[in-house]
Parts: structure tokens; C-alpha cells; sequence
């Protein structure tokens, strides 16, 4: 049963992919890691004997510490952060019990160096629609919450990937972009292994709007009308970017929980005349 110190697995689940989850911090021994090289979706990793260096990071921000079981690594590293006035809990059973639900993680090798503030930095073409938002909203909910995002002429996307150690994404020829049917939304769900029911659900809706195939779900119709609309309403990529996430936020959390719920309005109240 979890404590006031303490998170379940399948309570942490419900948190990641939204704009409430707390910052994920993976604290395993080297030799730990190399069992299992993944991660929890948004976690990051930090040493645990040197969290009085990185503790100030998080101030003002809840934590979740992840340890290889939930024991003393965990505890120690939630306990220190305590004593410095940030909210910090445990999962229980660590890392260890979220892989043995079968609970979604990314293999570390896949993602991009992070740099010396331990973000990842991705780079790709201004005056985004469709996948150059919707890559970024998976890349902020289920990878690396702190990400830079650099929105440049599409002529020099690959040269700044190069020069400011980037990560290129949606730019033909390059590893982050589309695959046949797939759009990047799609490949980089795959390649994060994040499938899930809900996500799954996302993407296609995602490439039906970013491939003109809107036949593929009826929601794509809706997505592609916002997009354009935010497009006009903003000039400044990031601006754009900063709206789209709580579009993408709706889009996923009615993905999840809300499928089968529809809205009618009451066309025969009590007492109302026939």
C-alpha cells in the first residue's frame, strides 16, 4: 500500500503523458541499469550520491525517485530532496515492478544525448502544422519533459541538428521522420516504445490529418481544423507549440478515458412540454 512517501506503479501511470506528472528520477547503480538499459516514460538519470549537486534542479517541483527496487537508493535519494524542501516520493518496487507490469519504458540507446542542463535539444522546419506539434507534445509527456525544441528554415535544419548537437525530426532522410504509411508521430512511438491502446489511438488520428487521409478516424477532420486555426493565430513557432500541447493534452486524455462517453442534449426534460 503506498505511503504519503511513496507512488504505486500503476498510480505513476496515470500521471505520465499528462501536464500534472511529477519530474521522474532514475537514481539505479550502473550495474542495475545495464540489466534492464530503459527507462520509465519521462525519466531521467541522475547519480545517486550526488544529489545534493542536482537537487536544486527541482526545486518547486514534485519528484518521484526510482531506484532498482524501491529500497534504500530510492528512499535515501526522496529523503535528501525532503530535507531540502522538495516534494519527493518513492515508487514502489522501483523500477523492477513497473517492468514487471509490462508498463511501457525506452530503451535509453534511443534517445538523444542530452546537453549539459540535461535536455534533449531537437531541431525542425518553421511554421509547424501537424506532426512538427504533435512529435513535440510526445517528446515533453513521454521522454524528456525539459526538451528543447529549435524551429528553423527547413534548409538548414540538418546543419543546425550538426552544429548545436541535435536531434533532426520530420525532415525526409533523416532517422525521426516518416516510414511508408507512418508519419514521425507514429515512428516515434515505436521507436520509444510507448504502444499503448491510447496512443495508438492518438496516432491514428494524428496521421490521418498530417497524411490527408482523414478517412482513417473521425477526430483527424477536427485535428487538422485546429492545427490550421493555431497556425494562424500565431506567428512565433514556440508560441504555437506552448497552444498545441493542451490541444494534444485533450486529444490523449480523450484517447484514454473518454472514448465511449458522448454529450447529448436533453431533449425531453421533466415537465418540459412534448
Amino acid at each position: 500500500m503506498s505511503s504519503f512517501t511513496s507512488i504505486a506503479p500503476n498510480k505513476l501511470a496515470r500521471l505520465i503523458g499528462t501536464p500534472r506528472c511529477p519530474a521522474l528520477v532514475d537514481v539505479r547503480i550502473d550495474e542495475d541499469f545495464a540489466l534492464d538499459p530503459r527507462l520509465i516514460p519521462g525519466s531521467v538519470r541522475r547519480p545517486f550520491d550526488q544529489v545534493g549537486d542536482w537537487a536544486a534542479h527541482y526545486r518547486g517541483t514534485p519528484v518521484i525517485v526510482i531506484c532498482h527496487r524501491g529500497k534504500k537508493l530510492s528512499e535515501g535519494g526522496a529523503a535528501w530532496l525532503r530535507s531540502d524542501g522538495i516534494a519527493a516520493e518513492v515508487l514502489e518496487g522501483g523500477f523492477e515492478a513497473w517492468a514487471q507490469a509490462t508498463s511501457p519504458a525506452t530503451p535509453v540507446a534511443v534517445i538523444p544525448p542530452r546537453d549539459a542542463q540535461a535536455r534533449t535539444v531537437w531541431v525542425t522546419r518553421s511554421r509547424p502544422k501537424i506532426d512538427r506539434l504533435a512529435c513535440p507534445w510526445l517528446i515533453r509527456r513521454f521522454v524528456d519533459p525539459q526538451a528543447a525544441f529549435l524551429f528553423v528554415a527547413p534548409a538548414a535544419v540538418e546543419s543546425v541538428a550538426e552544429k548545436f548537437n541535435a536531434a533532426a525530426f520530420d525532415i525526409e532522410g533523416t532517422f525521426w521522420s516518416h516510414r511508408g504509411d507512418l508519419c514521425t508521430f507514429d515512428v516515434m512511438i515505436q521507436e520509444f516504445m510507448l504502444e499503448t491502446p491510447a496512443l495508438a489511438r492518438l496516432a491514428t488520428i494524428v496521421r490521418g490529418a498530417d497524411t490527408a487521409r482523414l478517412d482513417l478516424a473521425p477526430e483527424s477532420a477536427g485535428l487538422l481544423a485546429v492545427s490550421l486555426g493555431l497556425s494562424r493565430m500565431y506567428a512565433d513557432d514556440l508560441e504555437q507549440l506552448n497552444a498545441a500541447l493542451g490541444v494534444y493534452d485533450a486529444f490523449y486524455r480523450w484517447s484514454r478515458d473518454a472514448v465511449e462517453e458522448s454529450h447529448d442534449w436533453p431533449l425531453h426534460r421533466a415537465g418540459a412540454p412534448r
